[in-house]
């Protein structure tokens, strides 16, 4: 979704505290992908997927332009997913650039595929445009578009969810209650924008539940391949930087091998703090590299030998 559209026990001697030795049992994860549009970048895709498919993740969606410009290689990336891996994909869709009836469509065309699982998007205005206008004769917000998967057919259905709120939202209760609209459609779960500052998601969730949305809030995860690139990725989105990230990137334009150890330690710390508040399930916005993600779910306890590799 980037830049937009997330029990303490006693432990055994030498263990260190706060770290978990294997993965809680209930705990899942997934990962985001976005479609390549090179060869190189589609190599590197495909070596991400084949790396981090035998962790057994829940799904692994697949992202949508902004505007529904990459809808093609998008399907493309779906197929190859279901002909050549174990991977449950969850293509994204949005409502921006297509009738309701392409849209439906497209759905269908997925359903057919064997696709059961969807992240319904209301999706960002084209670049260059004033702001978000619904489509003539589509759907015009996502909660509509998750209303019509439903009648469509009974995908498991995933939406957006806005811990720092969303940018374009009126206000923080304006946005819970969209994000209630989109629940109440049929959605199964909501998977928040990516933050950095557990106290923030931790609040929401507790907002969430005030709110009478009692579905799973997924927190997103964005590990941080690089501190420019995920600055630019926080100023679109709304997301709050915290002085003490700025801290630990500081001087390391270029060292990129400290870079990608600070990354991994900054969301390990993350994660942990979240398993520990009784949050199991996490969902990872790879930017289609696999080192980052594959240590972390390693650091959450997921292995290879548990996913029957």
């Amino acid at each position: 979704m980037p830049p937009r559209e997330s029990v303490r026990q006693a432990l055994p001697v030498g263990e260190p505290t706060g770290a978990p030795r294997a993965a809680h049992p209930a705990t899942k994860v997934s990962f985001e992908f976005f479609p390549p549009n090179t060869e190189a970048m589609e190599q590197t895709l495909w070596a991400s997927i084949e790396r981090l498919e035998v962790l057994a993740p829940r799904f692994v969606s697949v992202t949508y332009g902004a505007d529904g410009s990459t809808r093609e290689r998008t399907h493309k990336a779906v197929v190859r997913l279901l002909k050549e891996t174990s991977l449950t994909a969850a293509p994204h869709l949005t409502c921006i650039g297509a009738s309701r009836g392409e849209i439906d469509d497209i759905a269908r065309r997925y359903w057919d595929m064997g696709v059961r699982h969807m992240v319904a998007l209301r999706g960002d205005p084209p670049k260059g445009s004033s702001g978000y206008v619904p489509q003539t004769g589509g759907y015009a917000y996502a909660s509509d578009l998750v209303a019509g998967l439903k009648k469509l057919a009974d995908f498991d259905i995933s939406v957006a969810a806005y811990p720092e709120v969303h940018p374009e939202a009126r206000s923080a209760s304006f946005d819970l209650d969209n994000l209630k609209r989109k629940i109440d459609a049929g959605a199964s779960r909501a998977i928040t924008q990516f933050f950095f500052d557990g106290t923030v998601f931790l609040r929401f969730r507790d907002r969430c539940a005030q709110a009478g949305i009692d579905s799973v809030i997924v927190p997103g995860i964005l590990p941080i391949t690089r501190f420019p690139q995920m600055l630019r990725f926080a100023a679109q989105c709304g997301t709050s930087v915290p002085h003490w990230l700025h801290e630990r990137f500081e001087g390391l334009d270029d060292d990129a091998d400290t870079c990608r150890l600070i990354a991994a330690s900054v969301a390990i710390e993350q994660v942990r703090r979240l398993l520990k508040e009784g949050i199991n399930e996490f969902h990872f916005y790879t930017l289609n590299r696999a080192e980052l993600t594959y240590a972390i779910c390693h650091a959450l306890g997921i292995r290879p030998q548990q996913a029957g590799a």
